[in-house]
């Protein structure tokens, strides 16, 4: 009789600490901005962030520039960016511009960091090409330098390819490399990282500039060249103060268990 009452208090101890420890159930947060915060950082710790937080992140991968648009809209309570919060609102005018309308940032956004990281240069692997200085970048994405031997490399014509309007990794690079000026007009644009490294694989005149967390996960037939350090934040973004559930995210990935889980 003690043994099957001792088994029955311990089956409930045990019950009551497991509904302590895990939360009752999900709340779905929808975050919609970055592919290199939803591949970087999201994704890598969404299960684990379910688990400890209650808190399923579905994230809408549409970059930086639509995100703000999507936040400043009231579609999302959240946002996410991979760059400053100042560069965040010009890739979301970027966006809108390109779409035919406007964007005017709400006066309340606030920038959440989560992490940092670089964007690198990518050539096609046979590319003999080791080094490139801003001044050669510059001369390549804007269409001064059409051919690799303009930079020192083989007789091959340059085919550029960047991330889209509105992307944060081209508005940096651009801003960074290019000082503001326009990409080639022939410039191939993909939707995202993937694609891009996809693309530079596939062409041995091919050039671009990806999230270098990324890269080093998926290299395809592409490699790195030496170039300027490019940095930048990746975070998040709010209209006023962070709402319970994002504070939650940030605290998980700041000072909690995801901050292990970023690639």
């Amino acid at each position: 009789m003690f043994v099957k009452q001792d088994l029955l208090a311990l089956t409930l101890a045990t019950a009551v600490a497991g509904l302590i420890a895990a939360p009752a159930f999900a709340v779905e947060l929808i975050i919609s901005g970055s592919t290199t915060v939803q591949k970087r950082i999201v994704e890598p710790g969404a299960v684990k962030l379910k688990e400890v937080t209650g808190i399923d992140a579905k994230f809408q991968g549409v970059g930086t520039g639509k995100g703000m648009m999507a936040l400043a809209d009231g579609k999302v309570t959240v946002a996410a960016a991979s760059e400053t919060l100042a560069e965040a609102i010009d890739s979301a005018k970027k966006q809108a511009a390109d779409a035919g309308a406007t964007f005017t940032a709400p006066a309340d956004l606030k920038f959440y960091e989560l992490a940092r990281d670089s964007i690198v240069v990518i050539v096609h692997k046979d590319n003999p090409v080791a080094s490139l200085s801003k001044e050669q970048l510059k001369a390549i994405h804007t269409g001064k330098a059409k051919n690799w031997k303009d930079v020192g490399g083989p007789d091959l014509p340059v085919k550029v390819v960047t991330s889209h309007a509105g992307s944060a990794t081209r508005n940096v690079f651009a801003k960074q490399m290019m000082d503001g000026a326009d990409y080639v007009g022939d410039a191939v644009e993909v939707r995202t990282t993937r694609e891009e490294i996809n693309e530079v694989s596939k062409d041995k005149g091919a050039i671009g500039a990806v999230s270098g967390g990324f890269f080093a996960q998926n290299r395809g037939n592409a490699k790195t060249v030496k170039a300027p350090q490019i940095s930048r934040p990746l975070g998040l973004i709010t209209k006023g103060d962070a709402s319970p559930d994002v504070q939650k995210v940030v605290e998980f990935f700041t000072k909690g268990p995801g901050k292990e889980l970023i690639q």
